[in-house]
């Protein structure tokens, strides 16, 4: 889903099992591009530089969590650790956005619980903003899981990101004093679900240790977000690219 304009993205599916040589650790990290809007609710569109991260697999004494095989597929219930960015948004750079207050870069950090069969995966989040907008926001998404090849991965399902109100009020809202500033109402939303969609990933292998990580994602605006008059477009789209690699510690 659109969520982010430098978007570090990680996904920690840990299992626990018991182990007794020495340490290992493995994950998967990587740079591509992003093309997405140039903040919430623009309805222009900008490139920029993105990054990844995946949680491999973890060994230390007794405790292993993960799996060492790259490919192997953790079928069940899982926890999940959950981390995502958002760059500023300096109202000098939008003229529509002129007399609005300047919105910091935003550190959410998180986690929550997944579930996955051979076909089919989903997932539920929480994170609160550590850095910068310090709220809670919610995610939930589900996929259908398709290998038309070995080479090939492709996931596609529902994308759904609900906000507190603090959150809601930081990226969507206006206060008395800015719209004296703006062209804009004054407008408080509330709590809710700030948009819905649907995310298109797809992970292909170049080799062993290489493979490329794309997403596609549609999302919609709904509830006291559509409403905001920041939003100029109720329809968000995000495209990127990464060229991830698999780094192996200790084995």
């Amino acid at each position: 889903m659109k969520s982010t304009f430098l978007i570090a993205a990680m996904t920690c599916v840990p299992g626990m099992a018991l182990a007794q040589s020495g340490p290992s650790l493995s994950f998967s990290a990587g740079i591509g591009g992003i093309y997405q809007p140039e903040y919430f609710g623009s309805d222009d569109y900008e490139a920029d530089v993105t990054g990844g991260f995946k949680f491999g697999h973890l060994k230390i004494g007794r405790l292993e969590f993960g799996d060492p095989d790259p490919n192997a597929v953790d079928l069940g219930w899982r926890p999940r650790g959950s981390l995502r960015v958002i760059r500023e948004r300096d109202s000098s750079d939008h003229v529509e956005l002129t007399g609005l207050r300047d919105v910091d870069f935003s550190l959410e950090i998180g986690g929550g619980v997944g579930y996955t069969a051979e076909n089919f995966q989903a997932f539920a989040d929480v994170r609160y903003g550590v850095v910068g907008h310090e709220s809670w926001v919610g995610e939930l998404g589900a996929d259908a899981i398709f290998r038309p090849s070995d080479d090939w991965t492709v996931t596609v399902g529902p994308r759904v990101l609900w906000g507190a109100d603090d959150y809601t009020s930081t990226y969507f809202g206006v206060t008395p004093a800015e719209a004296g500033l703006s062209a804009f109402p004054a407008y408080a939303p509330g709590s809710g679900i700030v948009s819905a969609g649907i995310e298109v990933g797809a992970q292909y292998e170049l080799s062993q240790n290489w493979y490329l990580d794309g997403t596609l994602a549609w999302n919609r605006y709904v509830g006291d977000a559509a409403d905001s008059p920041i939003v100029q477009d109720d329809d968000s789209f995000q495209l990127s690219l990464i060229a991830m690699r698999r780094f192996n510690f200790g084995r």
